[in-house]
């Protein structure tokens, strides 16, 4: 027997509806098994479908799991973003005013909300560090880049299994047209800057064949983990706004924002389909 659930597709990490990222997310769904949510999840064939739970954690507002169309992951940042939108939406309240639990797989991410803005502090990386000269050199060639175009290169994982290319500029960035045939299970982000005094710090691309995603339009998950290596390496300011999306036609745009003790990943969201779903 098909149950009833609030369905909504947010788009997230852009102020203008449809230029971001979308993401589908099916509230109250306690009762939707594993083989429905995998399902569900291939169906929609975003980069990633989610579900709102019950917390088991009592300092949790809600429980979130995330899928791509391959299967579940333990975090992913425009998920967070969109999923803490359409759980405001269907009447969740959080337990302290400005300040949201999400409970998932890689454990509690904190996300808060000002002015309307929903940002969320990054979680740790899982792996870090210098990537391995020849998988560097594996990536270098998937992107179509030579080496006197590689700034910089580290290990970001905080769950998906990024790893994360500097260029040189966004322009060398926006010029890519990888082939990562050869690197079926990979998940790269790349990161260029634009020119002193622009208004975006940065452009990056995700690319992440590893989740059958061959492009992904706007990243939270990389958008964070590059900050961390950023900022802490001294690469990149403490607050910065960057883009993402631009050459799939997109305007997503990121606000990195940082403090004492966390690096915040922010954006504008937007619901644009509401409705319900039969599982």
């Amino acid at each position: 027997m098909k149950r009833m659930h609030p369905f909504v597709q947010v788009d997230v990490f852009s102020a203008t509806p449809y230029m971001g990222n979308p993401l589908a997310v099916v509230l109250d769904a306690d009762d939707v098994s594993d083989t429905e949510m995998a399902l569900v999840a291939r169906w929609t064939n975003l980069s990633e479908t989610t579900f709102i739970l019950s917390p088991s954690n009592p300092r949790a507002d809600y429980r979130v799991r995330i899928f791509t169309p391959a299967g579940e992951i333990p975090f992913a940042g425009h998920p967070t973003l969109g999923s803490a939108h359409a759980w405001l939406d269907n009447g969740g309240v959080p337990h302290a005013q400005g300040r949201i639990i999400q409970e998932c797989g890689a454990g509690l991410v904190e996300l808060r909300q000002e002015d309307g803005l929903l940002s969320f502090a990054a979680p740790p990386t899982l792996h870090s560090g210098p990537v391995e000269p020849e998988y560097l050199d594996r990536v270098t060639a998937a992107l179509g880049v030579g080496t006197e175009r590689v700034v910089d290169s580290q290990w970001v994982d905080n769950g998906p299994g990024w790893m994360a290319v500097m260029l040189d500029s966004a322009q060398t960035v926006l010029s890519l047209d990888p082939d990562f045939t050869g690197l079926p299970h990979a998940m790269v982000g790349v990161v260029g800057p634009y020119a002193e005094g622009s208004r975006r710090r940065f452009e990056l691309r995700a690319f992440a064949p590893g989740v059958h995603v061959a492009e992904d339009p706007v990243t939270g998950s990389l958008n964070a983990s590059v900050a961390q290596w950023l900022i802490g390496t001294g690469k990149a300011p403490r607050h910065y706004l960057a883009a993402q999306g631009t050459r799939l036609g997109r305007s997503g745009e990121i606000v990195i924002d940082s403090d004492e003790d966390h690096v915040w990943v922010g954006g504008a969201s937007t619901i644009c389909f509401k409705g319900t779903a039969a599982i």
